[in-house]
């Protein structure tokens, strides 16, 4: 079985977000064949076409960090009705400059997770709008949206409700799928 190394994306910046709390349960659910890796957003600058002829080294290696995985899992918050502004800033940086784009071709997951009732449906609605834009290959039809109650999910990412632990790891079951049949139809140019 091939392993894809799957680079994840927390848009909240914050310590205690409960979308990184959800991200360590995916990757403790993640079923063999996927390798999780964290994409680091906190350190990049505010995006600019001026940086497009020379872009700073964080931003470099950002893209490489993307480039160096085969898939990218999205799990963000809800701001606002919308998503995070650092994540549309990671994401502008991904996709620049023109005819660089990080994301092309590249599978994607969404996924998050919120106090509120609907989760993050609002947020996940726009961020698969901004994905098509980027022709990242979208899991589109097993969709997740989780209602955070607290204790749901420890620092470790141990999942303590068994409803949900299922349905999470069959998220991750799907998005492992997904990952297969994309790259077997659209293969990674290394």
């Amino acid at each position: 079985m091939k392993t894809y190394k799957v680079g994840y994306l927390v848009g909240s910046l914050a310590q205690g977000s409960i979308n990184r709390l959800l991200a360590r349960a995916l990757t403790r659910l993640a079923p063999p064949g996927m390798e999780m890796v964290e994409i680091p957003i906190r350190e990049l600058p505010l995006y600019s076409y001026d940086y497009d002829a020379d872009f700073p080294a964080v931003a470099r290696a950002f893209k490489q960090a993307i480039a160096d995985v085969d898939a990218v899992l999205f799990v963000t918050p809800e701001y606002n009705r919308s998503i995070p502004g650092a994540l549309k800033n990671a994401i502008d940086w991904a996709s620049r400059p023109w005819g660089t784009n990080s994301f092309a071709r590249k599978p994607s997951g969404v996924i998050g997770t919120s106090p509120g009732a609907i989760g993050t449906a609002v947020a996940q609605q726009q961020l698969r709008g901004v994905l098509c834009f980027c022709n990242s290959p979208l899991m589109n039809t097993t969709e997740a949206y989780i209602q955070f109650r607290p204790g749901l999910i420890a620092e470790d990412g141990t999942v303590s409700n068994d409803a949900t632990a299922e349905f999470l790891g069959n998220y991750m079951k799907e998005l492992h799928l997904f990952i297969e049949r994309v790259l077997t139809v659209l293969p990674r140019e290394d």
